[in-house]
């Protein structure tokens, strides 16, 4: 059982930790997190340059046509996690910190991941160009509509999630930091993706080090401001709770979904997929825009605990869509034989 379960978790998830306990008892503090600072934004600038470099145009083009499964990741993305993190909000509010609950609000305002949703459906066997077009779409309108969802259901009165800037700002922002680098890595495309597929284990190394750099610069300002005083294993639990819920229900909710509007096996997959996942490597330094520093290691909080949360459950996922696929080869097998052996004859 126990090695199961190791099986599933990802090696990410121990780092994290280990970062959050570095954080913790070692932060960065004065000029020293200032210049963190701009390592940080350096790290996010080059990340999402990569993911630019790596997007293949031609699959984009060629899953672009499914429309529908693009209607239906997003309303699942930009509808059904709001209404669903808005919900447990109003529940709870009474005996949560209001920090943590605008943390899992600000989890369901996030678009989709890119990566893990293209591995998981490559996995299962579900319909990968419309994966890659689904979630790379979700992650560009996320940068418009995530800052104006966190300005109209997280302001605070000083703003966009109550930072002090303006929804318009924080667009800009969020643009230039993630967007920007992202078209432009995707314009480098032919010069790089011989590079690229050479070192792709360096690159996923560059991609997890930015995420580590900006999660420990935001836990140790947040640590510097007392987190740790602040939160109580109620609202740990709590949070825990409402993420297995949450996810709970949008999984059942794309799969329920994908098969009443008639879409193909390959189809249902990648909605569930795509539909069901929240992103980290744009949650976070969307945060560190969006809200103020000493806010932004409790915020992003949920975000962490559910990113383990799905990655463990889309595992479990994509391994038995990938056997259920592999009977359903066996079965069709033989007619494809005895239908091959008539034409010969």
């Amino acid at each position: 059982m126990l090695q199961r379960v190791f099986k599933v978790l990802d090696p990410l998830l121990v780092v994290l930790v280990s970062v959050v306990l570095l954080a913790s008892f070692l932060p960065c503090r004065g000029a020293f997190a200032h210049f963190m600072g701009y390592v940080t934004d350096f790290a996010i600038g080059l990340l999402f340059f990569t993911h630019g470099a790596k997007l293949s145009r031609e699959a984009v083009f060629s899953g672009i046509g499914h429309w529908r499964l693009h209607l239906l990741v997003l309303a699942s993305t930009f509808i059904l996690f709001p209404l669903l993190g808005l919900g447990a909000r109003a529940l709870i509010e009474s005996f949560v910190n209001p920090t943590i609950l605008a943390g899992v609000v600000f989890l369901c305002l996030l678009p989709s991941t890119v990566q893990s949703s293209i591995a998981f459906t490559a996995i299962a066997g579900g319909n990968l160009p419309a994966a890659i077009c689904s979630a790379t779409l979700s992650n560009i309108l996320g940068v418009f509509i995530t800052p104006a969802f966190v300005g109209i259901f997280l302001s605070t009165g000083g703003g966009v999630g109550g930072n002090g800037a303006g929804a318009a700002d924080a667009i800009k922002s969020i643009a230039e930091q993630l967007l920007l680098p992202f078209i432009a890595g995707h314009l480098c495309r032919p010069l790089l993706v011989g590079f690229l597929n050479r070192f792709k284990k360096q690159v996923a190394m560059v991609d997890r080090t930015s995420i580590l750099l900006v999660i420990y610069t935001a836990f140790s300002a947040a640590v510097v401001e007392g987190i740790w005083h602040k939160l109580t294993g109620q609202d740990f639990m709590a949070v825990l709770i409402i993420d297995v819920v949450i996810l709970a229900v949008v999984v059942v909710a794309t799969t329920v979904a994908g098969k009443a509007l008639g879409f193909s096996r390959e189809d249902q997959i990648s909605i569930v997929f795509c539909g069901s996942k929240k992103t980290l490597a744009s949650g976070v330094p969307m945060a560190g825009v969006l809200f103020p520093a000493p806010m932004v290691g409790a915020i992003i909080l949920p975000l962490m605990l559910f990113h383990q949360m799905q990655l463990m459950l889309c595992a479990v996922l994509a391994r038995r869509y990938a056997a259920e696929g592999e009977r359903i080869a066996a079965a069709l097998a033989p007619v494809d034989t005895d239908a091959a052996k008539a034409v010969e004859q």
